[in-house]
Formats: C-alpha cells, structure tokens, sequence
C-alpha cells in the first residue's frame, strides 16, 4: 500500500489515495502507522475517497484508532494531494467531511501558476457551533462560555465550541511551561462532555494575537490544530478578547483565521506541505 506524510504547522498525518488503494480496518492501520516509535509517526490517517456529493471526500482517524470528523489542517493537506498529483485541475473544490461538506481554495505564495505546486489552502471550516447540547458538553446554560468546570480540585474557566468537533477553549496567563501531559487526558475524558474533548490552553498577545497550545481528542499533545485555532477565535470573540481575525501562533506555525460578519462563517489559511511518501 502507498502512502504519503503531510503535515500542516506541523499536524502531520499519513493519506492513502483509496481511488487506487484498498484500506481494510482502517482503525487498527491508524494506530500502527501512526505510531512514532514502530510506525511511520503522524497524528492520524487520512484516507482519500470519491464522493458523490462533493469533488473528494476525506475520511480521518486519529492516531489512537478513533474516528475524527474534521481537521483544518489535514483537510488543507488533502487539497494540495489532489491537486499536486493530477487528481484535479480545480483550485476551489468541495470536499465531504464527516462535518459536513467544506470547500477550499488553493495558493501557491500570492497566485497559483498553472501546474504550479500548492502552497497555502484557505477552507470555509463553517460556523462555529455554540449550543452546548451540539457540542456536545453538559451545561446549565445554552452555551458554555467561560464556565467554571472543575478538574483534579481546580476551576477552569471553559467555553466549549463545536467545529465540526468538540473543543474546550481556556485563556490563561501563559501557555509556556504547561503540563499538557498532565492537564489534557482528565479534561478530555471529563464528564461534562459526553463524546470526549479536544482542549485549547490560549495566551492572548494581543487583539489580533494568540498563542496556543493544543490537546487533541485521541492523539495527546500535537503541534498544531485547525479547527482548535477556529474554536480559539470564536471562544475569544465570545469572551471580547481578540477581534474577529486573528493569527492563531501554534508550535508547528501560525494560521490565520477570519470569522466573517456577513456569513457567519470561519475562513482558515494555512500551509499545506508533503514530507516524503512511501510503501508498506
């Protein structure tokens, strides 16, 4: 099987192009894969499909198996696959997502020559979900925001978000020198959200500025996070700390997201880089 290692500010995953390839148990070759020590190492599996509602259709596990229903980052890996390799000649595509259909637009630095290799992918990630029973997270409110949530004896202030995946953001003083080992697995697999969390520690710099670092739902701590810089910008336009575009600076790199007055909606745009392919 042919394989190839993307990786967007660092959120790398494996992808399988299943118009030629066949992928039996998907869930068990995510977790082998994945693995950094015995594997190829990434954060996750993507497969490639065809689509009938959309140009492709992206189908992604995270690197413990788990199913995962959207990434901004790899989704903009996926663009630049199918572009690069003479799948399409399209530079705006729609892709299905298990969130939903989500389109892109494709860069290479200002313009895209014709044939030109892709550089920068913008996708419309959708609104951004507020209710807390579409989160899901457990609330006496409509919405989660800034709400107490208590994890090993200590308050953290939450506000939970829906990206087409659940996401508990919490603005602290400072992200460096975080235990993420140590804080992200309980509030993860905390009771107040029913289907498990992914967790934002946010440092805003200023308005247009914020640091992050990332826990992910079934992969622990990674470099970067697409939807996770989407629900950062919701949770502090929410909270009146940032303005509505702001450049999210993660480990991997920094991604700069816009959530538009008009639709409703959030653009992301980032990077999308191929880092070698292979066979097993």
């Amino acid at each position: 099987m042919r394989f190839s290692k993307m990786q967007g500010t660092g959120n790398d995953y494996i992808y399988v192009n299943c118009l030629e390839e066949t992928v039996n148990e998907p869930d068990i070759l995510a977790r082998r894969l994945s693995d950094r020590h015995f594997g190829v190492g990434a954060d996750g599996l993507i497969l490639i499909r065809p689509s009938r509602r959309a140009d492709f259709a992206m189908e992604m596990y995270n690197a413990d198996g788990s199913r995962g229903e959207m990434c901004g980052n790899g989704i903009r890996c996926l663009g630049k696959y199918v572009y690069d390799r003479g799948l399409t000649d399209k530079r705006e595509l729609d892709i299905q997502t298990g969130a939903g259909i989500r389109h892109l637009r494709l860069f290479a630095g200002e313009e895209v020559p014709a044939g030109g290799e892709i550089r920068m992918v913008e996708v419309n990630m959708g609104k951004p979900v507020l209710e807390a029973d579409q989160v899901p997270a457990i609330s006496e409110h409509t919405c989660m925001i800034r709400e107490p949530v208590r994890v090993g004896g200590v308050e953290y202030p939450m506000t939970a978000i829906s990206m087409g995946n659940p996401h508990a953001v919490i603005f602290t003083g400072r992200v460096r020198g975080l235990d993420l080992q140590r804080l992200g697995p309980p509030i993860e697999y905390h009771g107040r959200f029913p289907r498990r969390v992914n967790v934002e520690f946010a440092q805003v710099e200023d308005r247009g500025t914020v640091r992050v670092r990332v826990w992910e739902r079934g992969s622990g701590e990674t470099l970067s996070c697409g939807t996770g810089a989407c629900a950062v910008l919701a949770a502090g336009v929410l909270n009146d700390l940032t303005d509505r575009q702001v450049t999210v600076k993660l480990i991997g790199g920094d991604l700069l997201a816009q959530w538009r007055e008009d639709t409703g909606e959030i653009l992301l745009t980032g990077p999308a880089v191929h880092v070698f392919d292979g066979e097993v």
